[in-house]
């Protein structure tokens, strides 16, 4: 199945959750946000929510400086 992942194309399984892409994206997910069809997917959905054809994300992961 594709999805478009910060605008480019990449292929997943189905049945794919939110929490599923996250973990290989990133070994620490906690400052992580994700926008799925412009909309935010709240961190406690994440799990739930199944990817489908076509979904364009967005992540967005936060860092801290100063």
């Amino acid at each position: 199945m594709q999805i478009f992942l910060n605008g480019e194309s990449r292929d997943v399984a189905s049945g794919t959750s939110v929490e599923a892409l996250v973990l290989t994206l990133a070994d620490d997910p906690r400052g992580i946000a994700i926008e799925r069809n412009l909309e935010i997917v709240p961190k406690a959905e994440h799990r739930e929510t199944l990817l489908e054809e076509g979904d364009r994300l967005e992540v967005v992961q936060f860092v801290g400086g100063g």
